[in-house]
């Protein structure tokens, strides 16, 4: 569900960031979305994508979202090109699946390098973690069933 972001200021750390209600270091914005770094990053380079307008879950998202789910991979990519990261091939771009959310609020895991990431990193982000939905798949999902199961 998408509702805009000022009617989840006060329960939304996600909408008060988007809101410029944080002192959270803003990385790359546009007029949809926002970038920063993960508080509890997985990987060398861990950085988070959210939109301005709250939408709860990737479970939320429909057909009609497929553009801005790929914003918001492109916006991941640019955040770990302009970080230096040069093996596009070794990143992780993707969601947590509910109810493994650790915030209520849409938001894009951008990760990098891919290869390192730890036992516990590959749990929750890793190509064999149940939590964890890549954005291909997510985009798969969205184009030939119009949601993410």
């Amino acid at each position: 569900m998408a509702t805009p972001a000022t009617s989840q200021d006060d329960v939304c750390q996600f909408c008060q960031i988007a809101n410029s209600q944080s002192d959270t270091e803003i990385l790359l914005s546009d007029s949809e979305l926002l970038c920063f770094r993960d508080v509890k990053p997985g990987a060398a380079h861990h950085y988070l994508v959210i939109t301005r307008t709250h939408i709860d879950n990737c479970k939320a998202l429909r057909e009609e979202n497929i553009p801005t789910v790929e914003r918001m991979a492109e916006m991941g990519r640019r955040v770990l090109e302009k970080n230096k990261v040069r093996d596009l091939e070794d990143i992780r771009l993707g969601f947590h699946v509910p109810p493994f959310s650790s915030v209520p609020h849409l938001h894009l895991h951008a990760l990098a390098p891919a290869s390192k990431m730890n036992v516990s990193s590959q749990l929750k982000y890793g190509p064999q973690s149940h939590w964890f939905i890549t954005v291909e798949k997510a985009l798969s999902h969205l184009r030939t069933r119009g949601k993410i199961k």
